[in-house]
C-alpha cells in the first residue's frame, strides 16, 4: 500500500478522533477505547501509533470498529469522500449562476475582507471551524 494512502487515512483519523463524542487524545488512549469494543485479538498502543502516524493501516474488520466508535462511515475512514460528493460538489459549482471560475462571489468576497481584519488566532479558529463544517458535508455525502 502507498504511503500516501497510509499518511491520508492517518489524516481522516485524527479529524475523526477530534469530533469524536469521547475524548481521545493519545496512542494508548485509542487503543484502550478500541479495545474495549473490538471482539478480535486487542491492538497496542504501538499499532494504534502506526495508525495515527500514517504508518499502517487497520485490517478491514478493525475500520468497521474504528468507525463505529468514531461514528463516521468506514468507507470515509478508509478511503475519503465517496465519489458521488466530488460530483455533486462539482455539479453544485457548475450549477450556481454566480459562480465563475477564479472568481469570487460578493458574499465570498465580504467574507474574505472581514477574515483579513482578524488576528491569527481568530483566523485559526475559522480555518478550523470551516474545516470541521466541510468534513460534517463529506461524511453526510
Amino acid at each position: 500500500m502507498p504511503l500516501d494512502e497510509k499518511l491520508a487515512f492517518a489524516e481522516r483519523l485524527r479529524s475523526a478522533l477530534k469530533r469524536a463524542p469521547k475524548s481521545i487524545q493519545t496512542a494508548s488512549q485509542l487503543a484502550h477505547e478500541f479495545n474495549l469494543r473490538y471482539r478480535g485479538e486487542p491492538v497496542t498502543d504501538q499499532a494504534s501509533q502506526k495508525w495515527l502516524s500514517g504508518k499502517a493501516r487497520p485490517t478491514a474488520e478493525k475500520l468497521e470498529t474504528l468507525a463505529e466508535m468514531l461514528g463516521v462511515s468506514s468507507y470515509w475512514l478508509k478511503n475519503g469522500s465517496p465519489p458521488t460528493a466530488a460530483k455533486k460538489t462539482a455539479k453544485a459549482k457548475r450549477g450556481s449562476p454566480t459562480s465563475v471560475p477564479g472568481q469570487l462571489t460578493e458574499p465570498e468576497a465580504k467574507l474574505l475582507s472581514r477574515l483579513r481584519t482578524l488576528s491569527e488566532h481568530q483566523v485559526g479558529l475559522i480555518v478550523e471551524l470551516v474545516d470541521q463544517l466541510a468534513l460534517e458535508r463529506e461524511l453526510a455525502g
